[in-house]
């Protein structure tokens, strides 16, 4: 599936059930700020071995799962309101970053 398939469903999800008029361009990029700090909250604390070690419980890894795809839904409804469209908008900055940062070159 690409994104625009992905953004159809999310849309198509959202209409059918009239939330629409509540995603404004404002309200989607709070609500997706919100969803990342949900998934923070499962990285708090731990080492990145205990993290990693605790991705290995399926309850554990479906909870992250389910909060990044919360941030992905909001953030593809966000990017449909303003018209963006992700599989572009990805490519082009793929390219700048390949541009800035050639391979063997290390970011600074």
């Amino acid at each position: 599936m690409d994104f625009r398939e992905l953004e159809r469903k999310v849309v198509a999800f959202r209409e059918e059930r009239g939330w629409g008029i509540y995603h404004t361009p404002k309200n989607l990029a709070i609500s997706a700020a919100v969803e990342l700090g949900e998934l923070l909250e499962h990285f708090q604390w731990g080492s990145d071995g205990e993290i990693l070690e605790a991705v290995k419980d399926p309850t554990k890894k479906e909870a992250i799962a389910d909060e990044i795809a919360d941030v992905v839904i909001y953030l593809t409804l966000l990017a449909h309101e303003l018209g963006i469209d992700i599989d572009e908008a990805v490519e082009r900055k793929l390219e700048k970053n390949g541009r800035k940062y050639p391979v063997g070159v290390t970011p600074e």
